[in-house]
């Protein structure tokens, strides 16, 4: 049997890449032909998966989400940059997660990522939004991209959404000429659909991921409607789905006239997945923790839905699932097969490799291989 296997990363274990290779090869050993499309969905491990397809790895220093300076990647390909926020801004880069990270982590090396690709002369810069520290509006990525943004005493704004309701006033027209004097273009890749405000807000929905309490909470999303009234008086832009994403840094980029485009199915694209499933009888897809999210907007529901509109059938290998076995054959799935079933969470999490392997096997003997 001719098996592809298209898996996302497992979070803060394994990338994309070495979930395949430990989940092929006793696939292979039970005689199947295994075709590997690490996938990704714009947050963490979209730079892996990009290099996993064959763009070329590229290394900058930025600013990471509290200051202090990050080593961060990029992946490029002729004029085609993509970046991760979450390289330069990501939650994993903050040791312990409070209500003072909340308010003051910022999106700034993400914007001095766009400029480290801009520099080399990238004119098509697709920014893939996931896993952020930071809830600022990407106030910080257009003050890297030279945006003046000023507090109400007339300096310039400090960094973190915490600062956004002291902003008096900001114009977004050097970042605007700096793109234009590169000739180059900003994607937002992210299958968020978050508006910017409110109760299904970047704040109020994502911040008590990154520490923020009720109070916080309040005041970011306090200082993120700040923003938006003076970069989108209209309220042209604010409502947007995936105006929420990371933080607002969908926002921002959408205040500089990004295009759009879902992170999963552009990744997808790059990997050339679609020609790998023409040729696929069976799909593996897979990731750290299967649940609702996972079928509704992030990398592996992508590959369920597309295997099942091709009428493929396809299975989930996950770290833990808390998915219902009902829930899984209603989305498509013709099983699931989940570490923690053989092993406590701890293992699973300290030593996910041997135990992917050991579910490989166990698909094997169920494909009678």
């Amino acid at each position: 049997m001719r098996i592809l296997i298209a898996a996302d990363k497992f979070k803060g274990t394994l990338t994309a890449a070495q979930v395949a290779g430990h989940l092929s090869g006793p696939l292979s050993a039970a005689g199947h032909a295994v075709d590997c499309v690490p996938i990704a969905d714009g947050g963490d491990g979209t730079v892996a998966a990009a290099v996993a397809a064959g763009l070329s790895a590229q290394g900058a220093e930025a600013t990471g989400p509290l200051g202090a300076p990050v080593t961060a990647h990029w992946a490029r390909s002729g004029a085609t940059a993509v970046i991760e926020l979450a390289e330069a801004s990501g939650l994993a880069l903050v040791s312990e997660s409070t209500a003072t990270t909340a308010l003051r982590a910022s999106s700034t090396g993400t914007g001095e990522l766009i400029r480290a690709a801009l520099e080399a002369g990238c004119t098509r810069i697709v920014v893939g939004v996931g896993g952020s520290a930071c809830t600022d509006g990407g106030a910080g990525l257009l003050q890297a991209l030279g945006a003046e943004l000023t507090a109400a005493d007339g300096a310039g704004l400090q960094p973190g959404g915490g600062a956004l309701p002291s902003l008096a006033t900001a114009d977004l027209e050097p970042a605007r000429a700096l793109l234009a004097a590169h000739g180059a273009r900003l994607v937002l890749a992210s299958d968020v659909d978050n508006p910017l405000l409110g109760s299904a807000g970047a704040a109020a929905v994502y911040g008590p991921q990154k520490g923020a309490g009720p109070a916080e909470v309040a005041a970011l999303d306090a200082g993120l409607a700040r923003l938006a009234d003076l970069l989108d008086p209209a309220g042209e832009l604010r409502g947007r789905p995936g105006a929420g994403a990371a933080g607002g840094v969908g926002f921002a980029l959408l205040t500089l006239g990004a295009e759009q485009v879902s992170g999963a199915s552009y990744v997808m694209d790059l990997a050339g997945f679609d020609a790998a499933l023409r040729q696929a009888e069976l799909v593996v897809t897979g990731e750290g923790r299967f649940d609702a999210q996972t079928l509704s907007g992030k990398g592996p529901g992508a590959v369920v839905r597309a295997a099942r509109a091709a009428g493929i059938p396809v299975w989930m290998v996950c770290g833990g699932s808390e998915v219902s076995a009902a829930q899984a054959r209603a989305a498509g799935l013709s099983g699931v097969l989940a570490l923690t079933d053989e092993a406590p969470l701890a293992a699973a999490l300290a030593d996910p490799g041997p135990l992917l392997a050991g579910a490989a096997r166990r698909l094997a003997a169920r494909l009678g291989g």
